[in-house]
């Protein structure tokens, strides 16, 4: 190369060894999960069979996770049935805890000190206590109040009244339970998502004529979205999670129906594997639906809004393949 510019540069690329040394290690701790997830051990079982005329014995060779039992108990009723409850609970407190949640949040940022005071009670009962002890509290409620009525106290004058004890059943009390609980975190995240809002956008609006009302509906809630959408899609996968509590108190959810599988054929760790994999697959399916809504509500915050799964694995496999067409040196003119 010389000093005016009139050779060619001769680019060489600069090599990253830490960076295929970590890649090497990881790819042998993943070698080192596939391993162990997928090899044969000797189990207790004996096989016999004849080798020249003569009877040779040995122990039979199984998984070490069992996948074969994983795969007879993977699609079997109990496991579905304990799955549909699952989804069902999860479903109903999530409603029920967003509903409460917003309330609780207006309430909470209400100049009326007696909402707000009322709200931040709520939030700090439900919040300091734990979610289990809760799910025990409503599954025996029947024990406190076996009657419940609705109307004017020390008047006699009621409205509603019902039996606690044939009314409501141990899966309604569970998802009562897991709702409020799930609505004083609820409240915290929506009390969030409003104070990110800039004060500017409510005295626009306010400036515009609209209400305190029309304000939160079409200025404050929409733009809060975006902050509200990536925790509340946590909230919900851990709702998920949270439901195989209510196994304690009798509702044969899918932990439950895996649990009392195991109970009566001993094969503990296959039945724990059907379980988990099928909350893996929910949340895999719940993670997909909250990235799609969280690119939605990102529209107008964002120029560009993030590339889809799909996307990205159209990049890489072209960037993959662009560097095989590209030879390692370049030459290019200066």
């Amino acid at each position: 190369m010389t000093t005016n510019g009139d050779a060619t540069v001769k680019v060489v690329p600069v090599r990253h060894y830490g960076r295929w040394v970590g890649v090497a290690l990881v790819g042998l701790l993943l070698a080192m999960v596939v391993h162990t997830l997928f090899f044969k051990v000797a189990s207790a079982k004996m096989v016999c069979h004849v080798v020249s005329g003569a009877r040779v014995c040995h122990h039979a060779m199984v998984f070490r996770y069992q996948w074969n039992i994983v795969g007879q108990y993977f699609f079997t009723s109990e496991i579905l049935h304990g799955l549909l409850r699952t989804i069902f609970l999860t479903v109903v407190a999530m409603v029920l805890g967003i509903v409460l949640g917003v309330t609780i949040a207006v309430m909470r940022m209400s100049p009326n000190r007696v909402l707000s005071s009322i709200a931040w009670t709520y939030t700090w009962f439900f919040r300091g206590t734990p979610v289990l002890v809760q799910l025990l509290f409503w599954s025996f409620i029947g024990a406190v109040y076996p009657h419940l009525t609705l109307g004017i106290p020390f008047l006699h004058v009621t409205f509603v009244h019902f039996n606690v004890n044939t009314s409501l059943t141990i899966m309604e009390a569970c998802a009562i339970g897991l709702g409020l609980n799930e609505g004083a975190y609820m409240s915290e995240i929506a009390r969030a998502g409003l104070i990110s809002v800039d004060e500017g956008q409510i005295e626009a609006a306010t400036s515009l004529g609209m209400t305190r009302r029309q304000t939160l509906r079409l200025v404050t809630i929409p733009q809060a979205m975006r902050v509200i959408i990536p925790p509340t899609g946590n909230e919900v996968i851990s709702m998920l999670k949270t439901t195989s509590l209510v196994s304690v108190v009798g509702v044969i959810d899918l932990l439950g129906a895996a649990t009392n599988i195991y109970s009566e054929n001993y094969e503990i760790i296959p039945l724990l594997i059907v379980a988990s994999l099928w909350y893996l697959l929910v949340t895999t399916v719940l993670s997909i639906g909250q990235f799609y809504l969280e690119r939605r509500f990102a529209r107008g915050a964002l120029r560009t809004p993030p590339p889809t799964p799909i996307q990205r694995l159209r990049a890489d496999l072209l960037g993959v393949g662009s560097k095989f067409r590209t030879r390692r040196g370049l030459e290019v003119s200066p």
